[in-house]
Protein backbone atom coordinates (compact mmCIF):
# COMPACT_ATOMS: atom_id res chain seq x y z
CA UNK A 1 0.00 0.00 0.00
CA UNK A 2 2.68 2.52 0.58
CA UNK A 3 4.79 1.54 -2.17
CA UNK A 4 1.52 2.15 -4.24
CA UNK A 5 1.00 5.26 -2.50
CA UNK A 6 4.61 6.77 -3.43
CA UNK A 7 4.24 6.10 -6.69
CA UNK A 8 0.93 7.76 -7.15
CA UNK A 9 2.88 10.95 -6.01
CA UNK A 10 5.84 10.39 -8.51
CA UNK A 11 3.05 9.63 -11.40
CA UNK A 12 1.22 13.22 -9.80
CA UNK A 13 4.85 14.69 -9.43
CA UNK A 14 5.73 14.21 -13.30
CA UNK A 15 2.52 14.70 -14.49
CA UNK A 16 2.17 17.93 -13.30
CA UNK A 17 5.73 18.89 -14.50
CA UNK A 18 4.66 18.13 -17.95
CA UNK A 19 1.88 20.32 -17.32
CA UNK A 20 3.88 23.19 -17.01
CA UNK A 21 5.55 24.74 -20.27
CA UNK A 22 9.12 25.38 -21.04
CA UNK A 23 10.03 28.79 -21.25
CA UNK A 24 13.76 30.75 -21.82
CA UNK A 25 13.31 32.81 -17.94
CA UNK A 26 11.17 33.26 -15.09
CA UNK A 27 11.32 36.60 -12.93
CA UNK A 28 9.54 36.21 -9.79
CA UNK A 29 9.47 38.34 -6.39
CA UNK A 30 9.73 41.87 -8.30
CA UNK A 31 8.22 45.10 -8.41
CA UNK A 32 7.42 45.38 -11.85
CA UNK A 33 5.79 48.34 -13.42
CA UNK A 34 4.38 47.41 -16.73
CA UNK A 35 3.29 50.42 -17.44
CA UNK A 36 0.13 49.34 -19.76
CA UNK A 37 -2.89 51.20 -19.87
CA UNK A 38 -3.84 50.35 -16.87
CA UNK A 39 -0.53 51.29 -15.34
CA UNK A 40 -0.49 47.38 -13.17
CA UNK A 41 2.19 46.40 -11.17
CA UNK A 42 2.63 42.46 -11.06
CA UNK A 43 5.19 40.28 -8.90
CA UNK A 44 6.50 37.65 -11.44
CA UNK A 45 6.71 37.64 -15.97
CA UNK A 46 7.84 34.64 -18.43
CA UNK A 47 9.88 34.86 -21.28
CA UNK A 48 9.96 32.55 -24.66
CA UNK A 49 11.55 33.63 -27.46
CA UNK A 50 12.48 36.91 -26.62
CA UNK A 51 9.20 37.70 -25.58
CA UNK A 52 6.92 38.41 -22.98
CA UNK A 53 4.39 35.47 -22.80
CA UNK A 54 2.60 36.19 -18.95
CA UNK A 55 2.32 38.02 -16.36
CA UNK A 56 1.00 38.27 -12.83
CA UNK A 57 2.00 37.22 -9.56
CA UNK A 58 4.41 34.34 -8.10
CA UNK A 59 1.89 31.82 -8.03
CA UNK A 60 0.41 32.12 -11.11
CA UNK A 61 3.32 32.35 -12.81
CA UNK A 62 5.05 29.77 -11.33
CA UNK A 63 2.56 27.39 -11.39
CA UNK A 64 2.13 27.40 -14.96
CA UNK A 65 5.10 27.78 -16.93
CA UNK A 66 9.05 26.21 -15.62
CA UNK A 67 12.34 27.37 -16.63
CA UNK A 68 16.48 26.41 -15.95
CA UNK A 69 16.68 30.27 -15.94
CA UNK A 70 14.66 31.97 -12.38
CA UNK A 71 15.62 35.31 -11.87
CA UNK A 72 14.91 36.12 -7.82
CA UNK A 73 13.96 40.40 -8.13
CA UNK A 74 14.42 40.30 -4.72
CA UNK A 75 11.40 42.87 -4.56
CA UNK A 76 13.88 45.32 -6.60
CA UNK A 77 11.73 47.47 -9.00
CA UNK A 78 11.78 45.96 -12.63
CA UNK A 79 10.49 49.03 -15.42
CA UNK A 80 10.19 48.41 -19.37
CA UNK A 81 13.74 49.49 -20.85
CA UNK A 82 14.07 52.99 -21.06
CA UNK A 83 14.39 54.60 -24.93
CA UNK A 84 15.89 57.92 -25.84
CA UNK A 85 13.93 59.64 -27.85
CA UNK A 86 16.56 62.15 -28.92
CA UNK A 87 20.44 61.48 -29.13
CA UNK A 88 23.16 61.02 -30.49
CA UNK A 89 24.41 57.55 -30.17
CA UNK A 90 26.96 57.28 -32.68
CA UNK A 91 28.66 60.87 -31.34
CA UNK A 92 28.53 59.31 -28.47
CA UNK A 93 30.82 56.79 -29.31
CA UNK A 94 33.07 59.28 -31.20
CA UNK A 95 33.36 61.66 -28.25
CA UNK A 96 35.05 59.02 -26.44
CA UNK A 97 37.74 59.16 -28.68
CA UNK A 98 38.38 62.55 -28.64
CA UNK A 99 38.97 65.26 -26.24
CA UNK A 100 36.33 65.77 -23.21
CA UNK A 101 35.90 69.41 -22.69
CA UNK A 102 32.25 68.82 -20.38
CA UNK A 103 32.11 70.44 -16.90
CA UNK A 104 35.58 72.89 -17.86
CA UNK A 105 35.02 75.99 -15.74
CA UNK A 106 37.85 78.16 -17.56
CA UNK A 107 38.81 78.77 -20.91
CA UNK A 108 42.69 77.86 -19.40
CA UNK A 109 41.09 74.38 -18.53
CA UNK A 110 40.15 73.48 -21.97
CA UNK A 111 43.68 74.82 -23.13
CA UNK A 112 45.17 72.45 -20.36
CA UNK A 113 43.14 69.20 -21.98
CA UNK A 114 43.93 69.99 -25.17
CA UNK A 115 47.45 69.66 -24.16
CA UNK A 116 47.22 67.08 -22.17
CA UNK A 117 45.27 65.18 -24.78
CA UNK A 118 47.64 66.29 -27.23
CA UNK A 119 51.10 64.24 -25.00
CA UNK A 120 49.07 61.40 -25.05
CA UNK A 121 47.62 60.84 -28.57
CA UNK A 122 49.90 62.99 -30.51
CA UNK A 123 47.04 63.38 -33.33
CA UNK A 124 47.74 65.54 -36.52
CA UNK A 125 44.10 67.21 -36.16
CA UNK A 126 42.76 68.26 -32.75
CA UNK A 127 38.65 67.71 -32.20
CA UNK A 128 36.47 67.79 -29.46
CA UNK A 129 33.77 68.96 -27.97
CA UNK A 130 31.89 69.75 -24.34
CA UNK A 131 33.01 73.74 -23.59
CA UNK A 132 30.33 76.31 -22.67
CA UNK A 133 31.23 79.43 -21.86
CA UNK A 134 27.93 79.96 -19.65
CA UNK A 135 30.11 77.88 -17.06
CA UNK A 136 32.90 80.23 -16.87
CA UNK A 137 33.71 82.99 -14.82
CA UNK A 138 33.79 85.18 -17.80
CA UNK A 139 30.87 84.18 -20.31
CA UNK A 140 31.93 85.27 -23.13
CA UNK A 141 32.88 83.47 -26.27
CA UNK A 142 36.80 82.50 -26.09
CA UNK A 143 39.00 83.57 -29.09
CA UNK A 144 41.67 81.26 -30.98
CA UNK A 145 45.19 83.63 -29.94
CA UNK A 146 45.87 81.39 -26.82
CA UNK A 147 45.16 78.54 -29.04
CA UNK A 148 47.19 79.65 -31.82
CA UNK A 149 49.75 80.15 -29.77
CA UNK A 150 49.98 76.55 -28.12
CA UNK A 151 49.65 74.80 -31.72
CA UNK A 152 50.41 77.17 -33.88
CA UNK A 153 50.74 74.39 -36.59
CA UNK A 154 48.49 71.99 -35.58
CA UNK A 155 44.96 72.58 -36.61
CA UNK A 156 42.29 72.16 -33.52
CA UNK A 157 38.25 72.57 -33.61
CA UNK A 158 36.39 72.31 -30.79
CA UNK A 159 32.99 71.90 -30.51
CA UNK A 160 30.39 73.90 -27.62
CA UNK A 161 28.82 71.67 -25.56
CA UNK A 162 25.70 71.74 -27.63
CA UNK A 163 27.69 71.30 -30.54
CA UNK A 164 25.72 74.83 -32.71
CA UNK A 165 29.05 76.51 -31.92
CA UNK A 166 33.15 76.26 -32.82
CA UNK A 167 36.17 77.57 -31.57
CA UNK A 168 38.91 76.45 -34.23
CA UNK A 169 42.66 77.72 -34.34
CA UNK A 170 43.80 79.55 -37.53
CA UNK A 171 46.10 76.29 -38.51
CA UNK A 172 42.31 75.04 -39.16
CA UNK A 173 40.57 78.67 -40.56
CA UNK A 174 43.90 78.34 -42.91
CA UNK A 175 43.07 74.51 -43.48
CA UNK A 176 39.48 74.94 -44.24
CA UNK A 177 40.39 78.47 -46.38
CA UNK A 178 38.24 80.67 -44.42
CA UNK A 179 38.68 84.43 -44.91
CA UNK A 180 37.22 87.68 -43.26
CA UNK A 181 35.34 88.54 -46.14
CA UNK A 182 33.74 85.16 -46.04
CA UNK A 183 29.88 85.03 -45.55
CA UNK A 184 27.40 82.47 -44.98
CA UNK A 185 23.53 82.14 -44.60
CA UNK A 186 22.29 80.68 -41.29
CA UNK A 187 25.53 80.91 -39.84
CA UNK A 188 28.33 83.54 -38.52
CA UNK A 189 32.08 83.59 -38.57
CA UNK A 190 32.53 85.86 -35.63
CA UNK A 191 34.60 88.96 -35.42
CA UNK A 192 36.10 90.89 -33.35
CA UNK A 193 38.24 94.61 -33.92
CA UNK A 194 38.01 93.35 -37.57
CA UNK A 195 39.49 90.15 -36.75
CA UNK A 196 38.35 86.68 -37.05
CA UNK A 197 38.05 85.09 -33.04
CA UNK A 198 37.80 81.30 -34.16
CA UNK A 199 34.21 81.19 -33.32
CA UNK A 200 32.05 79.76 -36.09
CA UNK A 201 28.12 79.46 -35.52
CA UNK A 202 26.03 76.82 -37.09
CA UNK A 203 26.69 76.82 -40.88
CA UNK A 204 29.67 78.52 -40.60
CA UNK A 205 30.82 75.44 -39.53
CA UNK A 206 30.09 73.40 -42.03
CA UNK A 207 33.95 74.77 -43.59
CA UNK A 208 35.74 72.68 -41.05
CA UNK A 209 36.21 68.97 -42.30
CA UNK A 210 37.46 67.32 -39.92
CA UNK A 211 38.89 63.90 -40.21
CA UNK A 212 37.16 61.16 -41.57
CA UNK A 213 37.09 57.85 -38.75
CA UNK A 214 38.52 54.64 -40.02
CA UNK A 215 35.82 52.01 -40.41
CA UNK A 216 37.27 50.34 -36.90
CA UNK A 217 36.92 53.77 -35.58
CA UNK A 218 33.51 53.95 -36.07
CA UNK A 219 32.73 50.32 -34.90
CA UNK A 220 34.83 50.97 -31.37
CA UNK A 221 32.40 54.29 -31.13
CA UNK A 222 29.10 52.20 -31.40
CA UNK A 223 30.50 49.50 -29.16
CA UNK A 224 31.84 52.34 -26.82
CA UNK A 225 27.95 54.09 -26.75
CA UNK A 226 26.37 50.77 -26.67
CA UNK A 227 28.20 49.46 -23.19
CA UNK A 228 27.53 53.59 -21.35
CA UNK A 229 24.06 53.07 -22.57
CA UNK A 230 23.35 49.44 -21.59
CA UNK A 231 25.04 50.30 -18.05
CA UNK A 232 22.57 53.53 -17.52
CA UNK A 233 19.23 51.22 -18.66
CA UNK A 234 18.45 52.45 -22.23
CA UNK A 235 17.17 49.57 -24.51
CA UNK A 236 16.65 51.75 -27.65
CA UNK A 237 18.24 55.04 -28.69
CA UNK A 238 16.98 57.59 -31.56
CA UNK A 239 19.78 58.73 -33.06
CA UNK A 240 18.85 62.03 -34.12
CA UNK A 241 21.06 62.41 -37.78
CA UNK A 242 22.97 59.49 -39.47
CA UNK A 243 24.34 59.26 -42.70
CA UNK A 244 23.76 56.15 -44.87
CA UNK A 245 27.08 54.57 -44.23
CA UNK A 246 26.78 54.57 -40.43
CA UNK A 247 22.73 53.24 -40.69
CA UNK A 248 24.47 50.48 -42.73
CA UNK A 249 26.96 49.37 -40.51
CA UNK A 250 25.02 49.61 -37.55
CA UNK A 251 22.38 47.36 -39.37
CA UNK A 252 25.56 45.06 -40.59
CA UNK A 253 26.53 44.87 -36.51
CA UNK A 254 23.36 44.13 -35.67
CA UNK A 255 23.25 40.82 -37.50
CA UNK A 256 26.51 39.81 -36.89
CA UNK A 257 25.05 39.72 -32.76
CA UNK A 258 28.20 42.39 -32.65
CA UNK A 259 25.85 45.16 -31.77
CA UNK A 260 22.76 44.40 -29.05
CA UNK A 261 21.12 48.28 -28.82
CA UNK A 262 18.22 48.48 -30.88
CA UNK A 263 17.96 52.15 -32.85
CA UNK A 264 15.46 54.70 -34.36
CA UNK A 265 17.64 56.22 -36.62
CA UNK A 266 16.44 59.70 -37.93
CA UNK A 267 18.38 60.16 -41.61
CA UNK A 268 20.16 63.59 -41.90
CA UNK A 269 18.66 65.67 -43.81
CA UNK A 270 20.94 66.20 -47.06
CA UNK A 271 19.81 65.30 -51.14
CA UNK A 272 21.69 62.11 -50.93
CA UNK A 273 20.08 60.57 -48.02
CA UNK A 274 16.45 61.42 -48.85
CA UNK A 275 16.78 60.35 -52.67
CA UNK A 276 18.08 57.10 -51.38
CA UNK A 277 15.56 56.34 -48.10
CA UNK A 278 12.66 58.25 -49.19
CA UNK A 279 12.37 55.89 -52.45
CA UNK A 280 13.69 52.60 -50.45
CA UNK A 281 10.62 53.31 -47.78
CA UNK A 282 10.43 52.02 -44.53
CA UNK A 283 13.28 49.84 -43.21
CA UNK A 284 12.49 47.40 -39.98
CA UNK A 285 14.33 44.94 -38.63
CA UNK A 286 14.00 43.62 -34.93
CA UNK A 287 16.50 45.99 -33.70
CA UNK A 288 16.73 49.01 -36.41
CA UNK A 289 13.99 51.31 -37.15
CA UNK A 290 14.87 53.84 -40.46
CA UNK A 291 11.49 56.07 -41.14
CA UNK A 292 12.39 59.51 -39.81
CA UNK A 293 14.70 62.57 -41.09
CA UNK A 294 16.55 64.97 -39.01
CA UNK A 295 16.11 68.37 -40.05
CA UNK A 296 17.21 71.95 -38.40
CA UNK A 297 15.32 74.98 -38.48
CA UNK A 298 17.98 77.20 -36.11
CA UNK A 299 20.73 76.84 -33.65
CA UNK A 300 20.92 76.64 -29.87
CA UNK A 301 19.70 79.20 -26.90
CA UNK A 302 23.43 79.17 -25.35
CA UNK A 303 25.36 79.88 -28.38
CA UNK A 304 22.52 82.77 -29.20
CA UNK A 305 21.60 81.02 -32.72
CA UNK A 306 17.98 79.95 -32.01
CA UNK A 307 15.98 81.83 -34.03
CA UNK A 308 13.58 84.28 -31.90
CA UNK A 309 10.52 86.37 -33.18
CA UNK A 310 11.98 89.57 -31.10
CA UNK A 311 15.88 90.59 -30.71
CA UNK A 312 17.51 88.68 -27.62
CA UNK A 313 16.97 90.61 -24.41
CA UNK A 314 20.78 90.00 -23.73
CA UNK A 315 22.20 91.31 -27.07
CA UNK A 316 20.06 93.96 -28.87
CA UNK A 317 19.14 94.15 -32.68
CA UNK A 318 20.25 90.18 -32.27
CA UNK A 319 17.47 87.37 -33.35
CA UNK A 320 19.05 84.25 -33.80
CA UNK A 321 18.48 82.56 -37.80
CA UNK A 322 16.92 79.83 -39.25
CA UNK A 323 19.79 77.25 -40.21
CA UNK A 324 17.17 76.76 -43.57
CA UNK A 325 15.46 78.67 -45.39
CA UNK A 326 11.56 79.06 -45.01
CA UNK A 327 11.38 78.01 -48.59
CA UNK A 328 13.91 75.00 -48.20
CA UNK A 329 12.09 73.89 -45.16
CA UNK A 330 8.63 73.89 -46.47
CA UNK A 331 10.10 72.33 -49.89
CA UNK A 332 11.47 69.77 -47.34
CA UNK A 333 8.35 69.17 -45.69
CA UNK A 334 6.01 68.73 -48.83
CA UNK A 335 8.68 65.81 -49.87
CA UNK A 336 8.88 64.15 -46.73
CA UNK A 337 4.58 64.63 -46.45
CA UNK A 338 4.53 62.51 -49.52
CA UNK A 339 6.36 59.66 -47.92
CA UNK A 340 6.13 56.97 -45.20
CA UNK A 341 8.70 59.05 -43.25
CA UNK A 342 8.46 61.14 -40.34
CA UNK A 343 9.53 64.85 -39.91
CA UNK A 344 12.10 65.48 -37.03
CA UNK A 345 12.89 68.97 -36.92
CA UNK A 346 15.40 70.56 -34.41
CA UNK A 347 13.30 74.04 -33.40
CA UNK A 348 14.28 75.71 -30.23
CA UNK A 349 13.45 79.52 -30.65
CA UNK A 350 9.91 80.79 -30.78
CA UNK A 351 10.12 82.09 -34.20
CA UNK A 352 11.62 78.52 -35.17
CA UNK A 353 8.92 76.83 -33.67
CA UNK A 354 6.13 78.88 -35.11
CA UNK A 355 7.16 78.38 -38.75
CA UNK A 356 7.60 74.84 -38.28
CA UNK A 357 4.19 74.24 -36.49
CA UNK A 358 2.57 76.25 -39.25
CA UNK A 359 4.40 74.03 -41.63
CA UNK A 360 3.83 70.67 -40.07
CA UNK A 361 -0.15 71.69 -40.15
CA UNK A 362 -0.16 72.64 -43.20
CA UNK A 363 1.61 69.90 -45.06
CA UNK A 364 -0.05 67.18 -43.17
CA UNK A 365 -3.66 68.25 -44.07
CA UNK A 366 -5.87 65.39 -44.66
CA UNK A 367 -2.60 62.89 -43.62
CA UNK A 368 -3.73 61.09 -40.43
CA UNK A 369 -1.29 59.38 -37.56
CA UNK A 370 2.04 61.02 -39.54
CA UNK A 371 3.49 61.41 -35.53
CA UNK A 372 5.32 64.25 -37.13
CA UNK A 373 8.12 65.64 -33.93
CA UNK A 374 9.37 68.86 -33.17
CA UNK A 375 12.80 68.64 -31.64
CA UNK A 376 13.60 70.49 -28.57
CA UNK A 377 10.66 72.88 -28.26
CA UNK A 378 12.49 75.06 -25.89
CA UNK A 379 11.01 78.58 -26.05
CA UNK A 380 7.34 78.50 -27.31
CA UNK A 381 5.28 82.22 -27.51
CA UNK A 382 2.27 81.32 -25.35
CA UNK A 383 0.01 82.08 -28.39
CA UNK A 384 1.44 79.04 -30.30
CA UNK A 385 1.10 75.88 -27.89
CA UNK A 386 -2.28 75.33 -29.29
CA UNK A 387 -0.45 74.43 -32.86
CA UNK A 388 1.16 71.26 -30.56
CA UNK A 389 -2.14 69.42 -30.82
CA UNK A 390 -1.35 66.93 -33.87
CA UNK A 391 2.57 67.29 -33.38
CA UNK A 392 4.01 65.61 -31.06
CA UNK A 393 6.69 67.37 -28.89
CA UNK A 394 10.13 65.56 -28.40
CA UNK A 395 11.68 67.38 -25.15
CA UNK A 396 14.72 66.72 -23.23
CA UNK A 397 14.52 67.86 -19.52
CA UNK A 398 17.87 68.41 -18.37
CA UNK A 399 18.26 71.20 -20.97
CA UNK A 400 15.59 72.77 -18.46
CA UNK A 401 18.43 72.14 -15.54
CA UNK A 402 21.56 72.92 -17.72
CA UNK A 403 19.83 76.14 -18.90
CA UNK A 404 17.48 77.49 -16.16
CA UNK A 405 21.02 79.84 -15.13
CA UNK A 406 20.92 81.77 -17.91
CA UNK A 407 17.91 81.22 -20.09
CA UNK A 408 16.04 84.53 -18.70
CA UNK A 409 19.09 86.71 -19.42
CA UNK A 410 18.40 85.77 -23.15
CA UNK A 411 14.69 85.79 -23.94
CA UNK A 412 13.54 87.73 -20.58
CA UNK A 413 10.82 87.09 -18.15
CA UNK A 414 8.10 87.14 -20.08
CA UNK A 415 9.06 84.77 -22.86
CA UNK A 416 10.60 82.69 -20.11
CA UNK A 417 6.90 81.53 -18.93
CA UNK A 418 6.71 79.77 -22.00
CA UNK A 419 9.65 78.03 -22.27
CA UNK A 420 10.80 74.00 -21.34
CA UNK A 421 7.02 74.31 -20.64
CA UNK A 422 6.98 70.50 -20.13
CA UNK A 423 2.95 69.93 -18.50
CA UNK A 424 1.77 72.77 -21.17
CA UNK A 425 2.98 70.82 -24.02
CA UNK A 426 1.95 67.49 -22.40
CA UNK A 427 -1.73 69.02 -22.32
CA UNK A 428 -1.82 70.15 -26.04
CA UNK A 429 -0.68 66.43 -27.66
CA UNK A 430 -1.52 64.28 -24.56
CA UNK A 431 2.00 62.63 -25.00
CA UNK A 432 5.37 63.65 -24.85
CA UNK A 433 8.65 62.36 -26.06
CA UNK A 434 11.47 62.33 -23.66
CA UNK A 435 15.03 62.39 -24.35
CA UNK A 436 18.31 63.65 -23.13
CA UNK A 437 20.61 64.86 -26.20
CA UNK A 438 23.40 63.33 -25.47
CA UNK A 439 26.19 63.87 -25.68
CA UNK A 440 25.21 67.17 -24.99
CA UNK A 441 23.12 66.12 -21.97
CA UNK A 442 24.41 63.37 -19.63
CA UNK A 443 23.22 59.71 -20.80
CA UNK A 444 21.75 59.11 -18.26
CA UNK A 445 17.65 58.29 -18.13
CA UNK A 446 17.42 58.60 -14.12
CA UNK A 447 18.66 62.12 -14.39
CA UNK A 448 15.95 62.78 -16.99
CA UNK A 449 13.36 61.58 -15.13
CA UNK A 450 14.74 63.84 -11.94
CA UNK A 451 14.88 67.05 -14.34
CA UNK A 452 11.12 66.19 -15.28
CA UNK A 453 9.39 65.59 -12.07
CA UNK A 454 11.64 67.40 -9.78
CA UNK A 455 13.05 70.11 -11.95
CA UNK A 456 16.31 70.47 -10.35
CA UNK A 457 19.99 70.36 -10.77
CA UNK A 458 22.05 67.41 -9.05
CA UNK A 459 23.38 69.83 -6.11
CA UNK A 460 19.27 70.66 -5.51
CA UNK A 461 19.36 73.97 -6.49
CA UNK A 462 17.17 75.70 -6.97
CA UNK A 463 15.49 74.89 -3.64
CA UNK A 464 11.63 74.79 -4.98
CA UNK A 465 12.81 73.54 -8.76
CA UNK A 466 12.53 75.47 -11.94
CA UNK A 467 9.31 76.35 -12.80
CA UNK A 468 7.52 73.86 -11.01
CA UNK A 469 3.67 74.71 -12.94
CA UNK A 470 5.90 72.66 -15.70
CA UNK A 471 6.86 69.67 -14.20
CA UNK A 472 5.82 66.39 -14.96
CA UNK A 473 3.57 63.54 -13.07
CA UNK A 474 6.10 60.72 -12.03
CA UNK A 475 3.97 58.68 -14.08
CA UNK A 476 3.86 60.88 -17.27
CA UNK A 477 7.56 60.67 -16.77
CA UNK A 478 7.87 57.19 -16.82
CA UNK A 479 5.16 56.83 -19.79
CA UNK A 480 7.44 59.52 -21.48
CA UNK A 481 10.45 57.13 -20.99
CA UNK A 482 9.17 53.45 -22.70
CA UNK A 483 5.22 53.85 -23.85
CA UNK A 484 4.91 57.31 -25.47
CA UNK A 485 8.71 57.05 -26.89
CA UNK A 486 7.62 53.66 -28.62
CA UNK A 487 4.10 55.62 -29.63
CA UNK A 488 6.78 58.02 -30.94
CA UNK A 489 8.78 55.64 -33.07
CA UNK A 490 5.64 53.67 -34.30
CA UNK A 491 6.59 50.99 -31.98
CA UNK A 492 4.06 50.90 -29.00
CA UNK A 493 2.89 47.62 -30.05
CA UNK A 494 6.18 45.85 -30.22
CA UNK A 495 7.86 47.92 -26.99
CA UNK A 496 7.73 50.51 -24.53
CA UNK A 497 5.43 48.36 -21.58
CA UNK A 498 5.57 44.84 -20.08
CA UNK A 499 2.67 43.02 -21.77
CA UNK A 500 2.14 39.54 -23.54
CA UNK A 501 3.46 39.70 -26.84
CA UNK A 502 6.13 42.22 -26.82
CA UNK A 503 9.85 42.03 -26.83
CA UNK A 504 11.33 40.95 -23.47
CA UNK A 505 12.97 44.67 -22.83
CA UNK A 506 13.34 45.31 -19.12
CA UNK A 507 15.86 46.70 -16.71
CA UNK A 508 15.90 46.29 -12.32
CA UNK A 509 17.06 49.00 -10.42
CA UNK A 510 18.00 49.20 -7.15
CA UNK A 511 15.56 51.75 -5.81
CA UNK A 512 12.23 52.42 -6.67
CA UNK A 513 11.74 56.01 -8.48
CA UNK A 514 8.36 56.08 -7.98
CA UNK A 515 8.46 56.30 -4.93
CA UNK A 516 11.60 57.65 -3.66
CA UNK A 517 12.16 61.23 -2.15
CA UNK A 518 13.19 62.90 -5.04
CA UNK A 519 16.67 63.62 -4.22
CA UNK A 520 17.55 60.21 -3.94
CA UNK A 521 16.38 59.58 -8.14
CA UNK A 522 19.53 60.61 -9.42
CA UNK A 523 21.91 57.89 -6.89
CA UNK A 524 19.43 55.12 -8.49
CA UNK A 525 21.51 52.42 -9.54
CA UNK A 526 20.82 50.16 -12.58
CA UNK A 527 21.39 46.71 -11.42
CA UNK A 528 20.44 44.76 -14.73
CA UNK A 529 19.50 45.60 -18.06
CA UNK A 530 17.64 43.00 -20.69
CA UNK A 531 17.12 43.14 -24.27
CA UNK A 532 15.03 40.42 -25.66
CA UNK A 533 15.08 38.36 -22.15
CA UNK A 534 18.96 38.37 -22.63
CA UNK A 535 21.06 40.38 -20.01
CA UNK A 536 23.27 42.62 -21.52
CA UNK A 537 25.47 44.29 -19.08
Amino acid sequence: MKKTLLSLLAFSFLFSCKQKEKVDTIVINSNTYTVNSNFDTSESFAIKDGKFIAIGNNKEIQGKYTALNIIDAKNKPIYPGFIDAHCHFYGLGLQQQKVDLVGTESYDEVLQRLIDFQKEKNTSYITGRGWDQNDWEVKEFPTKEKLDSIFPNTPVAIRRIDGHAMLVNQAAIDLAGITLDLKINGGEFIKKDGKLTGVLIDNAMNFINNPKPSKKEQIQALKDAEKICFDLGLTTVDDAGLDKEVIELIDSLQQSGDLKMRVYAMISNNQKNLDYYLNKGVIKTDRLNVRSVKVYADGALGSRGAALKDEYSDKKGHFGALVNSYENLQKVAKRIANSEYQMNTHAIGDSANYVMLKTYNEVLKNKNDRRWRIEHAQIVDVKDFDLFKNVLPSIQPTHATSDMYWAEERVGSERIKGAYAYKDLLKEYGKVALGTDFPIEHVSPLYTFYAATIRKDLKGYPEKGYQMNNALSRKNALKGMTIWNAYANFEEKEKGSIEVGKVADFIILDKDIMKIDGKEIPNTKVLATYINGEKVN
